[in-house]
């Protein structure tokens, strides 16, 4: 015979507690803090975004284990949303400071995106929420999800495009035409050995 008890026990066994919170948001620090950084465009705001979705993580017991890591970047991402009220009025890009400047071209790309088509950007493509999550999640329609999309991959495009013309000027690109120059020849070179 099943005792009730047991079922309500092994219930509880296999929903994630605060601890397994606390180990995923160790473990994917990296991940979580990008997710938050790509969402607020603010290293302060990312921190605070960082901080309470661990909290809520943390205090939702009906979670199973299983799904924990999607629970926290899903955390992540309502707490964006709750800082920064995404828009589709917010077509200006937002005001970066001197220490948000990466090193890494397509982070700061995606940083200098206007706030919606950036929250779009980010979880449509990256985090590969359905234009329907996106639309229930920022509280719009599915026609200015799509657009705003669409106008991040624009932009995004855009400043890949810039990115490879300022390169080509350093000289960098001739550089990586020398290299794969000199892979090229060596290839039949290759073929003639034992």
């Amino acid at each position: 015979m099943v005792n009730a008890q047991k079922i309500v026990e092994q219930n509880f066994a296999n929903h994630a507690v605060a601890k397994d919170f606390c180990r995923i948001f160790e473990q994917d620090m990296d991940r979580l803090y990008l997710l938050s950084l790509l969402l607020t465009a603010d290293r302060s705001k990312a921190e605070r975004c960082f901080a309470g979705a661990l909290q809520d993580s943390a205090r939702n017991p009906r979670v199973f284990k299983e799904w924990a890591r999607s629970w926290a970047r899903r955390m992540v991402v309502h707490n964006a949303i709750r800082m920064l009220r995404p828009q589709p009025s917010d077509s200006s890009p937002p005001n970066q400071a001197a220490d948000q400047v990466m090193e890494r071209p397509e982070i700061a790309a995606v940083l200098a995106l206007p706030v919606f088509e950036r929250f779009v950007f980010v979880m449509s493509v990256l985090e590969r929420h359905s234009d329907q999550d996106c639309c229930l999640l920022l509280d719009s329609t599915r026609g200015r999800v799509v657009a705003a999309r669409s106008r991040a991959l624009q932009q995004l495009g855009s400043a890949a495009e810039a990115y490879r013309r300022a390169a080509r000027s350093d000289g960098q690109a001739e550089q990586e035409l020398a290299a794969l120059a000199m892979r090229i020849e060596s290839v039949p070179l290759l073929a003639t050995l034992p």
